[in-house]
């Protein structure tokens, strides 16, 4: 047996990152290990939008191949990439402590009369929290390739006009800086894990975040005993738990990760306090649910809370989605 376990990654700055993470705390635990590069298909097409290319394990896909094929131990994912269902023959080794789970709004700096504005006193950047956006010209441009984030910000800001954003984190962000757009929407733990959330940067305290955004998992084959054994000493029980109702949540919805459906599971007050919520392509239509609930209570607790939110007005919701398809 190999002694040293291969890890497999993606090429890009953050999965890197993310995967020399997992061999950094590994060899805190006594194990040696390597990372082994392996490009996926969401890396090769960045300009399709994500929604439109079947999403659904699109960053996942040629990692599962790979440890099917025994060219490596174990898989480092951001967890919100991975589909509910993995492929027979991988499981869930470990999850580690979660990240920040927040969506951001990064500002493009270059825009015209904003150019050189403090931060709080642009009016649309004010309006982010406080004002209605009405009181615009014209539309105001925002970039996103994510159609949850794009229904959540059509639903609070109509006017809006949402344009694709695709390619690694250092191009999105230098995409947008060359932009005409008022700025663009990523997830905060990408940007903070590698070093690169802008100053300007506005958290969106009221957007939803995908479920298991912030999270990190690991996988492994099925019959590796060796390398699950390694990944279980990397978990963390409270992350696992929480992302397990989130991912359940979503499962028993639609089951893809291509429709705009949110998630969060967060510790709170001894509890566990839930929010999830499913929209519209066009945000128009919203469905939302706030619970609390005992840890005890966690194993079904998704399935029971996307069970409540169909029958209080999210089958019609999900069926609008189906039919845009």
């Amino acid at each position: 047996m190999n002694s040293i376990i291969r890890i497999g990654t993606r090429e890009s700055e953050l999965a890197v990152w993310q995967a020399t993470l997992v061999k950094n705390m590994l060899a805190e635990k006594g194990y040696s290990s390597t990372l082994v590069y392996i490009k996926s298909q969401g890396d090769i097409d960045v300009k399709t939008p994500l929604y439109e290319m079947g999403v659904q394990g699109i960053f996942t896909r040629s990692l599962d191949i790979a440890l099917l094929n025994n060219m490596i131990d174990i898989a480092v994912h951001s967890m919100k990439d991975v589909p509910t269902q993995l492929p027979e023959g991988i499981t869930q080794g470990a999850v580690l402590k979660r990240g920040n789970y927040r969506d951001l709004f990064v500002v493009n700096e270059s825009i015209g009369e904003y150019a050189d504005s403090p931060v709080d006193s642009v009016p649309f950047l004010i309006s982010l929290s406080y004002s209605p956006i009405h009181s615009f010209t014209h539309a105001p441009l925002i970039a996103t390739s994510s159609i949850r984030r794009k229904a959540q910000w059509l639903h609070r800001y109509p006017e809006a006009t949402i344009e694709n954003l695709r390619g690694n984190i250092n191009t999105r962000l230098k995409k947008v800086m060359e932009s005409d757009w008022r700025g663009a929407i990523f997830a905060a733990a990408g940007l903070e894990r590698i070093g690169l959330r802008p100053e300007n940067s506005i958290e969106l305290d009221w957007m939803l975040p995908a479920p298991a955004q912030g999270a990190i998992m690991i996988v492994c084959r099925g019959a590796d005993i060796r390398s699950f054994e390694a990944a279980q000493q990397l978990n963390d029980e409270e992350t696992a738990t929480c992302t397990k109702i989130e991912r359940d949540f979503l499962r028993e919805l639609l089951g893809g990760c291509s429709t705009p459906i949110s998630a969060l599971a967060i510790p709170e007050n001894g509890e566990i306090r839930f929010m999830g919520s499913i929209l519209s392509v066009d945000g128009k239509q919203k469905v939302e649910i706030d619970r609390s609930l005992q840890k005890a209570e966690a194993a079904e607790f998704g399935k029971k809370m996307a069970v409540e939110l169909l029958k209080n007005g999210g089958e019609e919701v999900a069926r609008t989605i189906r039919n845009a398809k």
